[in-house]
């Protein structure tokens, strides 16, 4: 398999992918967008920086590939829709830099108090000016911090250590990790109206974008002081400006930009109180070696078929959750696939209800192997884990996934249901059974039947009068159709009956057509798993 490096990563990352048995890697650096094309045709996997831009066209001319793997965290360099699109993981490694970004950013919080840059030009300059860098203390000031993930928390422990209280506003915050961290959870406003530092450590989105805006600065202190070492945009630079100029903010430090590289006239370069950085969040010797290493093994494990790490567009999933969850994701898979094949038409809305033990453990893969399942036959071998969600939105389906704390049957049971825009729906139950796990089939559409979802089924309805299934038997038979098993079962409500019989070979057209105009059967399928 073969690997495009086209950024520069450590060598320690470069060295870890030659030592891999099987892997080829291929060292392209610095190539226009029209080389990356011709590049990436025929490479399973393409590791970049921020400098490779990797776009639309890129993706749809690499047809082998399957990983994108950034050395770091912002992937805006990468058109993340259109790699869902094909099916591609896109992945980051937000470790490696944790501790470098939370050491710059701190580094921030503390020139903006002590007023260090700029002391130190005028020094340069030959003066020697106490009076006018007059600093702060940090002991017994409010540090609030937006996002409180690995980096807002490295931010935090520093902050406690110089005797600051700390506010954390994080929508996924719980109240055991916050107690843990040594920080108090607030509302947004609550901190914006507390704090007299502030810090951002959250992803550019919809939501962030312009997070620190002309309404958010009027809720802060004035002699606020702000941060942002995350990612551009997230404080607005006109709103922020504005606010550093009526004295609203007596100081800020960003390392981020709404556009990069920032523009020379940029009026942020002509605020003494702002200090600015190029963007070196994760410039440090052992950040670089950290991230190339992390990026060249979460590489190596997807190509090999073990753990996601930090995926941006599929669930990750950690060694001892896959192998818990692999005989199920089988089970999900085909009971997706089964779904679909009986419905036979567009529906609304997928219905997913777990049972027992599966509802205590993380189930977005499983959910992801039913929708891959169901979309097995629309879509072809390009549907996967990746962009089956995504699929499922362009179909106009709607998804609706539900924890059972009702008794079951079964240890562990998964539902599937499929229903139309009048409301018709179509269900299966599914379980494992015995130490091997065998995946089976426990209730079909009202009817209890147990059967294995491999191979040829045969499924028949039929009224519920003697001969029928003797009929059934003469017919396969004929054809010359072998019964490997068969299930069957009753409703006495409607008098009507349910086989599903699976065969060892699909039975021919004329003796499907020969069932299908049979008068005690009303209805006839052929499923193919």
């Amino acid at each position: 398999m073969k690997i495009l490096v086209a950024d520069r990563i450590s060598s320690t990352g470069i060295d870890y992918l030659k030592q891999q048995n099987g892997l080829e890697v291929i060292e392209q650096y610095e190539a226009s967008p029209e080389e990356r094309i011709s590049q990436v045709q025929g490479i399973d996997a393409l590791i970049v920086r921020s400098a490779t831009e990797v776009t639309a066209a890129i993706i749809n001319a690499a047809r082998n590939l399957r990983v994108i793997g950034r050395a770091g965290v912002g992937v805006d360099n990468i058109d993340l829709e259109a790699a869902t699109e094909k099916g591609i993981i896109v992945l980051n490694t937000p470790t490696g830099n944790t501790i470098a970004t939370a050491e710059l950013t701190f580094t921030h919080i503390m020139c903006s108090a002590r007023l260090l840059p700029q002391a130190n030009q005028s020094m340069k300059a030959g003066e020697w000016d106490k009076k006018s860098f007059s600093g702060n203390e940090l002991r017994g000031k409010v540090l609030g911090v937006i996002g409180a993930g690995r980096i807002g928390a490295e931010v935090a422990k520093r902050a406690q250590s110089f005797e600051m209280d700390v506010l954390a506003y994080d929508p996924f915050l719980t109240k055991t990790r916050a107690s843990a961290i040594g920080v108090t959870m607030v509302s947004l406003d609550d901190l914006f109206k507390n704090a007299d530092y502030i810090t951002v450590h959250v992803p550019l989105t919809e939501d962030s974008q312009y997070l620190l805006d002309e309404s958010a600065f009027a809720k802060m202190k004035k002699g606020v002081r702000v941060f942002n070492c995350a990612r551009g945009g997230i404080i607005k630079e006109s709103a922020l400006i504005q606010a550093v100029k009526s004295g609203k903010v007596a100081a800020a430090g960003l390392d981020v930009f709404e556009n990069e590289p920032l523009s020379k006239d940029s009026e942020l370069r002509n605020l003494p109180n702002v200090v600015l950085t190029p963007h070196l969040g994760a410039s440090t010797k052992e950040a670089q070696e950290s991230v190339g290493l992390e990026v060249a093994e979460a590489i190596t494990s997807v190509l090999r078929g073990g753990m996601i790490r930090n995926a941006l567009n599929m669930p990750s999933i950690d060694l001892k959750t896959l192998e818990t969850l692999r005989p199920y994701l089988s089970l999900g898979e085909r009971l997706g696939h089964m779904l679909q094949q009986m419905t036979g038409k567009d529906i609304e809305q997928l219905k997913v209800t777990y049972w027992g033990k599966l509802t205590e453990m993380d189930l977005l893969p499983l959910t992801r192997a039913i929708q891959r399942g169901y979309l097995k036959n629309i879509c072809g071998e390009y549907i996967n884990d990746v962009n089956a969600p995504a699929k499922f939105k362009q179909l106009g389906i709607s998804l609706k996934v539900t924890n059972s704390s009702d008794e079951a049957d079964f240890t562990d049971l998964i539902r599937v249901e499929a229903i139309d825009e009048n409301g018709k729906t179509w269900s299966l139950e599914g379980t494992l059974i015995g130490k091997q796990h065998n995946p089976r089939v426990v209730h079909m559409n009202g009817y209890e039947l147990e059967f294995r979802p491999d191979g040829h089924l045969l499924l028949i309805g039929n009224k519920d009068v003697p001969g029928v299934v003797g009929m059934v038997g003469s017919i396969l038979g004929m054809d010359g159709v072998n019964i490997a098993n068969m299930a069957l079962s009753r409703c006495e409500n409607d008098g009507l009956a349910m086989t599903v019989f699976e065969l060892d070979t699909e039975l021919s057209d004329k003796a499907f057509r020969e069932l299908a105009e049979n008068a005690g059967i009303v209805l006839v399928q052929m499923i193919k798993l």
